[in-house]
């Protein structure tokens, strides 16, 4: 009797077994494990939404982990992925540098790895790379700047612009290379005084703001506009992100400043919900729009590369290197949109309705 009853729990076991291990197929196809580091910016979230969307769409089983910029959670979650058996990884890091050793353990099980928007740093565990072209992000903001204060003809006419800079945060890869964008197209006007710096703090050591943080933005400039600006007026805030606009803004609030009458040009990155309100609004001048189902889609052609064994599109192997290796990337297009032409790309497009903006 004993004898029978172990080998009906031995075939329940292996029964359990067959099942656990064909679970992930029956739910959906391979496991993909994604990777996001907050959901404190909209940017994210849409981000994520649209990445496991899509996967989902194409027949994969998605777990979408978000890591509250808490960088040992995302260690834990990656940990966690790898164990549960995931056939590929992609990961938006929060500091591009800190995941080298789970990364390495994703390696040794054969597990490939795709760096979402921000470039994994010193680990040559990573396969390919999906953003946003970064240096063109920052080109892109700093040419707005340019055409809207006419600086090419400014010397000539005797007109020169103070302007203050909001950089990313130092442990985002991307971060340099947008202030690197900016700068080839600024520095020659800094460097005439067209444009005036009152602060002094150009430097990207000097600009850059960990963690993308609004509340370390809002902060900065209200100490620059009480300590270096109350005798003349701010007219450019540089800013690498919508967050640090919202900072801005609140400074110039509560600094007196009026939209229309000596509101500052402020610059920003995502064109999020809020910041398309605000260019609308007057409260803020311009972002960067990016479409988030565009890189996800572009993600997801690597997604299936890995795992099929194939050669995605790829657009650059040359720029981005990561300290091991040139990661081969795919580099998708940024836009800058402001109030003259926000209708015709953000809701003709179909990434906000007209009722979500208030229209």
């Amino acid at each position: 009797m004993k004898k029978l009853v172990a080998a009906a729990l031995a075939l329940l076991m292996v029964a359990g077994l067959a099942f656990a291990g064909g679970s992930k197929e029956s739910k959906g196809g391979k496991l993909v494990g994604v990777a996001m580091p907050t959901q404190s910016s909209e940017r994210w979230i849409n981000d994520g939404a649209n990445m496991k969307k899509q996967l989902e769409a194409k027949g994969y089983t998605v777990d979408l982990q978000y890591a509250e910029d808490d960088v040992q959670m995302q260690v834990s979650q990656l940990e966690n992925l790898i164990a549960k058996g995931a056939d590929c990884l992609v990961v938006a890091a929060i500091d591009s540098t800190a995941l080298v050793n789970v990364l390495a353990d994703a390696k040794s099980q054969g597990i490939p790895v795709i760096a979402y928007d921000r470039l994994l740093m010193e680990t040559d565990a990573v396969s390919y790379y999906a953003t946003f072209d970064n240096k063109g992000v920052g080109t892109a903001i700093a040419k707005y700047i340019e055409e809207a204060k006419g600086l090419k003809t400014a010397k000539a006419e005797g007109r020169s612009y103070t302007i203050e800079f909001f950089m990313g945060s130092p442990d985002d890869n991307n971060a340099l290379f947008l202030y690197n964008g900016v700068m080839e197209v600024l520095q020659q006007y800094l460097d005439n005084g067209v444009l005036r710096c009152l602060t002094g703090r150009t430097s990207f050591d000097k600009t850059c703001i960990l963690r993308w943080s609004q509340e370390t933005a809002q902060q900065w400039c209200e100490n620059y506009l009480a300590g270096f600006y109350a005798n003349e007026k701010l007219d450019i805030a540089c800013t690498a992100f919508d967050g640090f606009a919202y900072g801005v803004r609140s400074a110039c609030e509560g600094a007196g400043y009026k939209v229309g009458v000596d509101w500052p040009l402020i610059t920003g990155q995502d064109a999020e919900l809020m910041a398309t309100k605000n260019i609308i609004s007057g409260y803020q001048t311009m972002s960067i729009y990016k479409d988030t189902r565009l890189l996800a889609s572009k993600c997801v052609t690597m997604v299936e590369a890995v795992l099929k064994g194939s050669i995605p599109e790829i657009n650059d192997r040359d720029q981005y290197f990561n300290g091991k290796l040139k990661v081969p990337s795919y580099l998708c297009t940024p836009v800058a949109v402001d109030k003259e032409n926000f209708k015709s790309i953000i809701v003709d497009g179909g990434y906000y309705t007209a009722e979500q903006l208030g229209l």
